[in-house]
């Protein structure tokens, strides 16, 4: 993954093709890849923005948080239960497979041990 690069590179190179420049005489214009002005160009008009998109951070674990209540209901129920008995409830009762290991991150996550 590359880095990211200046909202004004960004800004100046979506401003060239606006102005009537082609999108690879811009890239070369500016020293970016051809492919970069045409993305940015074509995000620029899907969101009239030009600044970059926030980089990592978590991507799936909104998949596992569907399921809040239903973990967090059944350590209330039974304390001493395991990650693979949660694991296993979660696939039984709700067709939801995670792996024992997912199941600790998200009770972690909730200050649970």
């Amino acid at each position: 993954m590359g880095r990211t690069l200046s909202e004004d590179l960004r800004s100046r190179v979506v401003g060239a093709v606006e102005g009537g420049l082609s999108r690879r005489a811009a890239a070369e214009r500016f020293g970016v890849g051809v492919a970069t002005a045409i993305r940015w160009v074509r995000v620029f008009h899907a969101t009239g923005t030009t600044r970059a998109r926030p980089k990592g951070g978590d991507q799936r674990s909104q998949r596992i948080e569907a399921y809040r209540a239903v973990i967090l209901g059944a350590v209330e129920a039974k304390v001493d239960i395991t990650l693979v008995e949660l694991a296993a409830m979660l696939r039984r009762e709700h067709g939801a497979r995670f792996a024992p290991s997912t199941v600790w991150r998200f009770l972690d996550r909730h200050a649970m041990t």
